[in-house]
């Protein structure tokens, strides 16, 4: 059974930095390419940052470009994602999810109906 489990958010001030986890399992985490949804209650989900299976691409929103970073272990099945410089327009839940389609610039690519349960961000002050 497909699992993926996000760990990692909390309540952050204004400048601060958090990374979040992404622990998967129950299907071959290497050959899939992954991403980073967020989502503010009321809006549509947001793709934030992407990487390819073979980890030789990752694209990211111009919302969080130089401020986030998008990596994969996949030794240990484990997609992380470093968030620094945070500002309040980053609070939202983030979701680890598996990509059905892997296009030419981050607009293109498509989310699998896989995610996981979510982690709530909060940045404040």
């Amino acid at each position: 059974q497909v699992h993926l489990v996000e760990s990692g958010g909390g309540l952050v001030q204004p400048g601060g930095s958090l990374r979040l986890s992404c622990a998967a399992s129950g299907f071959t985490f290497s050959s899939v390419s992954m991403s980073w949804y967020r989502q503010v209650l009321g809006r549509e989900p947001e793709l934030v940052a992407a990487i390819f299976h073979t980890q030789s691409d990752a694209n990211y929103a111009d919302s969080v470009e130089g401020r986030f970073t998008i990596s994969r272990d996949n030794a240990r099945n484990t997609m992380y994602l470093q968030m620094n410089n945070l500002e309040p327009e980053d609070t939202a839940v983030y979701y680890c999810v598996i990509l059905s389609f892997w296009g030419p610039n981050i607009d293109a690519h498509r989310p699998s109906p896989v995610w996981g349960q979510g982690t709530q961000v909060t940045v404040s002050s």
